[in-house]
């Protein structure tokens, strides 16, 4: 079962990491398409490749973590401070995509009706909330792991 398991985590890293490239590249000719008819189209056409760009190392960060942890990891037991490590790394990439969706939303609501910034100012919220969030998980594993150390010394 371990095998398969592996061998289904191999395949969905590999097929999001071609619809990675996709969306790039999907991008860059969505960009240099809207330059070719108008500057103006073009700004607009900017922070969206900026979009995809971020969604795209994203979505490649999550196939990165599914090789490393699934596929490669050898070993089922990790200690407290490698799952805080390998855990930490996946958040701190999501959380800078929401935080760039959002300030990208903010810009290309700049010029449209005021109520259009709701939407990236709750992902602005939500990102903030994330890294709160890791900050406590952080600080609640260190806590754990030291306990475990003291307990552990004990003996």
């Amino acid at each position: 079962m371990q095998h398969l398991s592996r061998f289904a985590f191999a395949c969905a890293s590999v097929m999001l990491m071609l619809l990675a490239l996709l969306l790039l590249t999907f991008g860059m000719i969505d960009l240099l398409s809207a330059l070719s008819h108008s500057w103006h189209a073009g700004r607009n056409a900017i922070l969206q490749a900026i979009s995809y760009v971020v969604i795209a190392v994203a979505v490649f960060d999550v196939a990165k973590y599914f090789v490393e942890e699934e596929v490669i990891q050898t070993s089922g037991k990790k200690s407290l401070g490698e799952a805080r490590a390998s855990l930490t790394k996946f958040i701190t990439t999501i959380i800078i995509a929401v935080f760039i969706e959002g300030l990208v939303g903010v810009f290309e609501t700049n010029t449209s009706e005021p109520s259009d910034i709701l939407y990236p100012a709750s992902l602005l919220v939500v990102a903030t909330l994330i890294v709160v969030s890791l900050g406590v998980f952080q600080r609640m594993s260190v806590d754990a792991e030291r306990e475990k150390k003291k307990v552990g010394g004990d003996e």
